[in-house]
């Protein structure tokens, strides 16, 4: 978690929209309420395939009702390409929505992939880890740990 910056102040999720894994629309304000990290991800994206499985593990480890993993695929193919290939590696945890514009990505200021964003109960991002990480490791579960004690 050595590569995890904080936001201070934290900033606005931005209200740019999405899709769920069967095509509805969404946005990352529809987490509201609850800690996310935001996973940004690619089939193709070596990294990101390596980290998907500590992802799933990090859910598993805490009340969804609390804490979500929302994997944000950016693949063209969206999740005709996606949900496949989650379904192929087990991993069944995972909220998946996909982002097919870009549009998340570069409001975020996304730089690379893998890339995952931690938001607040209230919406804002507090912080931001690029390139791949252990997201079952102890220190990464301390982390999403203190967010779900704070009572913003």
């Amino acid at each position: 978690m050595e590569q995890f910056t904080l936001n201070t102040p934290p900033k606005p999720v931005p209200d740019t929209p999405i899709a769920d894994a069967d095509g509805r629309p969404a946005k990352l304000s529809d987490f509201r309420g609850r800690l996310t990290l935001v996973n940004f991800w690619a089939t193709w994206c070596a990294p990101c395939v390596r980290e998907l499985p500590s992802l799933e593990r990090l859910q598993a480890a805490f009340d969804e009702k609390e804490f979500r993993v929302v994997a944000i695929n950016e693949d063209r193919g969206g999740a005709a390409v996606a949900k496949p290939f989650l379904a192929k590696l087990g991993l069944t945890r995972l909220a998946l929505y996909i982002d097919t514009r870009l549009a998340l990505a570069q409001a975020l200021g996304l730089r690379g992939m893998p890339t995952s964003y931690l938001i607040d109960r209230s919406g804002r991002v507090v912080g931001a880890l690029t390139g791949p990480a252990e997201w079952d490791a102890p220190e990464a579960k301390a982390l999403i740990g203190y967010y779900l004690k704070r009572k913003q």
